[in-house]
């Protein structure tokens, strides 16, 4: 097989995928006119291929999704000119697939698809190459934004050095669940006593006062027990507390000194280890910043997933709150799976408050799965994991 038809699909791996696993010298698009005239989208396409280590030859032709007797007759055209070639019903329009069967039937092209509940290629029609064929490839984090046309951009974390803080992260989960009603004032004053100027390298020795200002005009203290909880964890050193006087201290580094000023971060981190800890996964990401397309500026769109985790050709995207699911949070992290996911991805909402019915019921009319606080108090975050990406 020298050239490859694929139905374009929406769901961007729909359109990836058996080119990626076959390797042929020429893939041609069948694409709505949109896409036709989307040189970007058609570049990105080229720069996936790229990064996998291959250059096809992609050709795009612009079609109609619901004219079945013109698409049809736009693949007896092609078939003229590339004899050779087979076709990919895995995506695609209704119109498109009807007609991609006439296609197949009246000209002996080889047709196959993809069971991605099975993981396999199937052979429908004269393409022996592609019966029972166990799909074996795996795509990073930044291979699912790419071949959606979007670009992975550093986030909020550095994630070359977490694996050196893996031991510290369920210390730091359990200092949380002991102080979880008491987190967000203790967060705020550390933030208080640390501030930092901008565009400054932000200190690491911290002297403050034992009592500073709330919100609202409120007086917030010093949590002894916390900060000294903290200390046996090794995020802070050298921690002196004179009561109703003075707290100092200095952060182990400028990554604890973020993780200790940000409220959510424990439970980001504690994900992202659970994650590493449930060893199925071949990528895992915290804080994944996608931009959508090369618009820079302010016509820009970016969105940032808490933590990302790849295993296969299946993409895991990750929101972490530390406060009550609202349905905006649903709705958007269900945009980004469809977005960046397509059909097959999966969701996790991860929240340190107990789920109510409604939010519970908004989230599985999504596909969402959703893991409480009740489940992160026994454990159970690496054994759920596994059985949402059905590996357990």
């Amino acid at each position: 097989m020298n050239t490859l038809i694929e139905l374009y699909d929406e769901r961007a791996i729909e359109n990836i995928l058996a080119p990626d696993m076959f390797h042929p010298r020429r893939i041609i698009y069948l694409c709505p006119r949109e896409v036709l005239r989307d040189h970007t989208r058609q570049q990105k396409l080229a720069a996936f291929y790229r990064k996998r280590g291959w250059e096809p030859e992609l050709i795009f032709v612009g079609t109609s999704l619901f004219e079945a007797d013109r698409i049809l007759r736009q693949l007896f055209t092609i078939e003229e000119k590339y004899p050779d070639c087979a076709i990919d019903v895995t995506g695609g329009s209704d119109a498109a697939l009807f007609a991609a069967g006439m296609f197949a039937a009246r000209k002996g092209v080889p047709a196959f698809t993809y069971s991605r509940r099975k993981n396999r290629f199937y052979d429908i029609s004269g393409a022996d190459f592609a019966d029972d064929l166990y799909c074996d490839l795996t795509y990073s984090i930044e291979d699912f934004f790419l071949m959606a046309g979007g670009t992975l951009l550093p986030g909020r974390v550095d994630n070359h050095i977490l694996s050196q803080y893996l031991p510290y992260f369920d210390p730091f989960f359990s200092c949380f669940l002991r102080f979880r009603h008491e987190w967000p004032t203790i967060i705020s004053y550390i933030q208080r006593i640390s501030p930092a100027e901008y565009g400054q390298i932000p200190p690491l020795d911290i002297t403050g006062s034992y009592t500073v200002k709330g919100e609202r005009g409120s007086r917030n203290s010093a949590n002894e027990d916390a900060l000294q909880e903290l200390a046996q964890i090794g995020f802070i050193q050298d921690l002196t507390i004179i009561p109703d006087q003075q707290v100092s201290f200095r952060f182990r580094d400028v990554h604890t000194r973020a993780w200790l000023r940000d409220v959510g971060s424990v439970l980001e981190l504690y994900t992202y280890k659970a994650c590493v800890d449930a060893a199925i996964f071949h990528d895992v990401i915290s804080s994944a910043v996608v931009r959508w397309d090369d618009v820079l500026g302010h016509g820009s769109v970016l969105n940032e997933i808490d933590v990302m985790a790849a295993r296969g050709v299946i993409p895991l995207f990750l929101s972490c709150k530390a406060c009550d699911i609202k349905t905006e949070a649903l709705n958007e992290l269900a945009i980004l799976r469809d977005r960046f996911g397509g059909k097959g991805a999966k969701a996790v909402i991860v929240t340190t408050e107990s789920c109510n019915a409604a939010a519970r019921h908004r989230a599985a009319q999504l596909g969402i799965a959703v893991i409480d606080l009740e489940e992160l108090k026994t454990g159970q975050l690496v054994h759920r994991l596994k059985v949402i990406m059905k590996a357990e």
